[in-house]
């Protein structure tokens, strides 16, 4: 089976004839890569490359911000957004019409790769928590909620406008298997909002973006660290189909996740912190997810980086168990 379908199976609760997906989902370290390049990784093999050097299959992301590069040279002065009339000076400088164009090269190179079915392709878009939050400065952003609401709805429906404006542009050269809205919304003990916040300031511009995802049939995911199974109710209101990383060390229980929420795709939930303990630790890891890996809707992963302690040999350890189990789960 291809790659692509592989994936689009595994999302969708279809059959997979051969094995799940194997994918390390997010970048790694720089520190990790570091020390997997003093332990023998060529330094001639790039971080893309190195996934399938390592064993496991062909995916990129692509992550467009709406900075362009003018924002990112101005001062931390020049920046700063209190209200609208700052946001307004500072707007000029995001939302830039030549993101996909300064992309389109490597965009372009996959396109064959992916038509054939070998590279799964997924696109991040910055969400309705996250990008207002980096505008304004994590406290701030917080006040905003209540002190500057229309200034919240301003942002967000600009940067839902943009966001069509990428997904339409990057699906004319090709279409991604699934997008992921960055957002980072929830901490270890749950979201950073509450329910009536998100209705008011995210899910609508949530629904003005996702009917575009669907009119491409890319799956619409988030990605929110932390401790997110309490908020996953408004994410399905909003027309999100799934999330990442499903982090351990917040709580997050896969098997109770899937419980209560059989429809919800998901990826992650491998503990990170048990992978420098060897390979039975790691074996009986893969034992706590495999009854939820056999159920469909779940592409099994590291719940986030791989973390710098982690040895190049016990990583080449667990990717040859993430193969092992990626074929038992679907073999009943």
């Amino acid at each position: 089976m291809k790659n692509t379908e592989r994936v689009r199976n595994t999302l969708n609760f279809k059959k997979v004839d051969d094995r799940l997906p194997m994918m390390e989902w997010a970048g790694w370290w720089d520190k990790t890569l570091e020390r997997f390049r003093q332990e023998g990784v060529s330094r001639d093999i790039g971080a893309d490359e190195l996934r399938e050097h390592l064993g496991l299959d062909m995916f990129r992301q692509f992550w467009i911000s709406p900075k362009t590069q003018e924002y990112r040279y101005m001062t931390a002065e020049e920046k700063r957004i209190v209200d609208m009339t700052s946001y307004e000076k500072v707007k000029k400088y995001l939302y830039g019409k030549d993101a996909i164009t300064i992309r389109r090269e490597k965009i372009e190179s996959l396109v064959k790769p992916h038509d054939d079915g070998d590279c799964v392709v997924w696109l991040t878009l910055e969400g309705f928590f996250w990008f207002p939050r980096t505008l304004l400065g994590i406290e701030e952003h917080l006040y905003a909620f209540y002190d500057e609401p229309e200034l919240m709805h301003k942002m967000n429906n600009d940067l839902a406008d943009y966001n069509i404006f990428l997904i339409e542009e990057f699906c004319k050269i090709l279409k991604p298997e699934f997008m992921t809205f960055a957002e980072d919304m929830s901490y270890n003990l749950g979201p950073m909002l509450s329910e009536e916040q998100f209705d008011e300031f995210l899910l609508p511009y949530y629904k003005k973006v996702i009917p575009v995802l669907k009119k491409y049939d890319i799956i619409p995911m988030v990605d929110t660290d932390g401790q997110l199974e309490p908020m996953i109710p408004w994410l399905k209101r909003a027309g999100i189909e799934g999330a990442l990383p499903l982090e351990r060390q917040a709580g997050v229980d896969v098997s109770n996740l899937r419980k209560n929420h059989p429809d919800f795709k998901i990826i992650g939930a491998y503990d990170k912190m048990i992978m420098k303990n060897g390979e039975q630790a790691m074996r009986q890891e893969f034992e706590r997810i495999l009854p939820v890996m056999k159920m469909g809707g779940y592409i099994p992963s590291v719940d986030h980086q791989t973390p710098p302690d982690v040895s190049l040999e016990n990583y080449r350890i667990y990717i040859s168990l993430l193969k092992e189990y990626c074929e038992k789960a679907v073999k009943g």
